[in-house]
């Protein structure tokens, strides 16, 4: 059997068409990265659509996708792959990043910055011409599948000097820039994904704009696209629009008394 249609690699197709709108000249340049083998770097703020836009490349490119959700105890080892016991005997398990470089996936690192600095190092070779993966505790280096990609992303508005991306890492790799989507595409895809009346979802988006207008209040970060469609699904479940607004919407974002009745105002406004 060969690899394209082994169990594991089946097992990571995207099966479902995901759906996406496209915001720019996105998708046109993917693809050109995926054929010319060139990794991509995915920057924008939380819930914008960066994980979905990834899901969308993989079934359109019909590669297997892997992903991993970085954080700061992510060792290398934890992508690389490790010696375990099974039945009285050591057997090595690939990790999630050497699966991917033998089958030939798109390996989707998401929040790269959360992890280790000592972690990311391991990209390195196989984000340049050598494309390799080495494997120090086999004394294997692997030569990646010619369709294997990989794609990182993080958000900007984390930015510190303690958790930023390496120089050395990032130019190993092209930048693609997303944001919230302008009013009336995010209104189509809160309606769309959340199953409600335009009407509604325009309003949703209405004020989320006004949400994100208040950040340098003390708003962290701005109402997401996710945090929309989350309160579209529960109105569309028979939540009241203002209980749904406070719980998908304004209780996530921030706990300080004073920025909730600002939001909670701002709801009374709109709706």
């Amino acid at each position: 059997m060969s690899s394209q249609n082994s169990p594991e690699t089946m097992g990571h197709l995207i099966q479902k068409k995901p759906y996406y709108l496209s915001a720019g000249d996105e998708i046109k340049l993917f693809e050109v990265a995926f054929a010319a083998k060139i990794p991509v770097m995915l920057k924008g703020p939380t819930g914008c659509g960066k994980t979905r836009f990834v899901e969308y490349m993989s079934y359109r490119l019909k590669r297997p996708l892997i992903t991993v959700a970085c954080h700061e105890d992510l060792f290398a080892s934890d992508l690389l792959g490790r010696y375990l016991l099974k039945k009285d005997e050591t057997v090595w398990v690939d990790g999630p990043l050497t699966r991917a470089v033998r089958m030939g996936a798109i390996c989707y690192l998401d929040e790269i910055v959360e992890a280790r600095k000592d972690t990311t190092v391991v990209l390195h070779p196989l984000t340049d011409n050598r494309r390799t993966l080495s494997i120090d505790k086999k004394g294997e280096i692997v030569q990646a599948h010619p369709d294997f990609m990989v794609v990182i992303s993080y958000n900007p508005g984390y930015q510190s000097v303690l958790k930023d991306l390496k120089q050395s890492t990032r130019q190993r790799f092209i930048s693609l820039e997303f944001d919230y989507p302008e009013a009336q595409k995010e209104a189509e895809i809160v309606s769309h994904e959340g199953n409600i009346h335009m009407e509604t979802a325009l309003k949703l988006v209405t004020l989320a704009g006004k949400i994100r207008n208040i950040r340098e209040h003390g708003l962290t970060e701005g109402a997401s696209t996710r945090l929309l469609i989350y309160a579209a699904q529960i109105i569309g479940r028979g939540i009241p629009v203002h209980e749904a607004c406070r719980s998908a919407i304004c209780f996530p974002l921030t706990d300080d008394a004073r920025l909730q009745e600002t939001l909670n105002d701002l709801v009374e406004d709109i709706f």
